[in-house]
């Protein structure tokens, strides 16, 4: 934990609700940090005395912005999928090749045979990429073991990144992310498995439980009945929701009152007051559309109707091989609908919405001083260079960590 004085700041965003604007937006700043915590945030001119013998850092009129909170990621791997996207390039659906045995069980196969060093070592080099270009919070799923052992091997992997990585990792149990092929025809002993012998570890070493709800994964039944007994281990319900079509994830979602509905990619104009009036908060992907050659998610759509929404970039073997979340404000703005404004703060502080991390993704009083200082005067940099690289500096818990 670190002090400082960041002075020099061309343009801060803070994403604090008391100041004008969504993004709230300091001119000519400074913050300030005291044990890994911001302290203050004003203008230049007006440092109180008290944070002015802190050690300084000029940012030479950078504009800084809160490091980035990727939301929703599945960092920890095995195996390699480039075949599948050059198989999609070709012409194959995305459904096609999970019905030949591809897709996310071919992953299953992969991780449950690489050895758990071999896991942690490339989960660690996918997060060290992600902040070197600003992301300071990742949030990790399991999903690729499929069976107890696995599981909870991925999860303790994801655990153990932050040894090596100075980022922070929350976990996500996602057990029931597909049917696993040794049960496609006793698809009932699998929900069972779930529910009676992989919960309760996994409330000891994840925040979240997640269910993919969609075509060819479980049914709204099935994933009603995985999150209620999610929820006696103290684990928070999220949904891959209606991503290949209307699949009732996102009713569902709002049923239960889920903290995420994730992807909600097709959806009717109830789906979307539903998850309005249930606070539920919509984590969008523009890259994987991208990459699967759809249309793109409907932010415009949900944050004009009040849903708080998020952007991250489902980081994964398959259908967004992306660590970098400037990539995915640049296709929020460019493909999805939203404003640069909208779409920075969707990466910072809807990201921590998503992940109900109160102190993370806004700069001021309290927070946690996690910070990104851009090689640009403007975080309007970001959509409007896509594929640059724009982090100058990351500061971490207030100790720069990139530079």
């Amino acid at each position: 934990m670190a002090d400082l004085l960041l002075t020099g700041i061309g343009e801060l965003v803070t994403n604090d609700p008391g100041r004008d604007g969504l993004l709230g937006v300091v001119d000519d700043a400074a913050v300030a940090v005291k044990g890994g915590r911001v302290a203050w945030v004003g203008p230049e001119d007006s440092v109180p005395r008290e944070f002015r013998q802190l050690p300084e850092l000029d940012c030479a009129g950078r504009a800084v912005i809160p490091g980035f909170v990727d939301s929703h990621t599945h960092l920890v791997f095995g195996g390699n999928r480039a075949d599948e996207f050059a198989r999609r390039l070709r012409g194959e659906s995305y459904e096609e090749i999970m019905a030949a045995g591809g897709g996310i069980q071919s992953t299953v196969e992969a991780t449950r045979a690489t050895d758990s060093s071999t896991l942690l070592d490339d989960a660690v080099q996918r997060a060290r990429r992600m902040l070197g270009t600003g992301t300071t919070t990742v949030e990790v799923k399991s999903g690729y073991g499929l069976d107890r052992d696995t599981e909870l091997r991925m999860l303790e992997t994801a655990a153990s990144i932050t040894e090596y990585v100075p980022l922070d990792v929350v976990a996500t149990f996602l057990g029931a992310h597909v049917v696993p092929a040794e049960y496609r025809d006793d698809r009932e002993s699998y929900v069972g498995l779930i529910i009676d012998q992989m919960l309760a570890d996994a409330g000891k070493l994840a925040v979240f439980c997640d269910v993919f709800c969609d075509e060819g994964a479980f049914t709204v039944d099935e994933a009603r009945r995985i999150l209620t007994a999610a929820a006696d281990h103290g684990l928070q319900p999220r949904l891959h929701a209606n991503q290949l079509g209307h699949s009732g994830g996102a009713a569902l979602a709002a049923e239960l009152g889920a903290v995420t509905a994730d992807h909600l990619d097709h959806l009717t104009d109830a789906d979307i007051a539903g998850l309005e009036a249930a606070g539920t908060v919509g984590v969008l992907f523009p890259t994987v559309s991208l990459s699967l050659n759809l249309e793109p998610p409907p932010a415009r759509r949900l944050w004009d109707a009040g849903v708080t929404v998020a952007i991250a970039t489902d980081c994964n073997p398959g259908t967004s091989y992306v660590e970098n979340m400037q990539l995915v404000i640049a296709l929020a703005t460019l493909t999805s609908g939203l404003t640069p404004e909208e779409a920075l703060w969707a990466a910072t502080r809807g990201g921590a919405r998503a992940l109900q991390l109160e102190d993370k993704g806004w700069i001021g009083p309290g927070s946690a001083a996690d910070l990104v200082m851009l090689e640009a005067d403007s975080y309007l940099e970001i959509p409007y260079r896509p594929g640059t690289d724009l982090v100058r500096m990351v500061i971490k818990d207030g100790a720069a960590v990139v530079s």
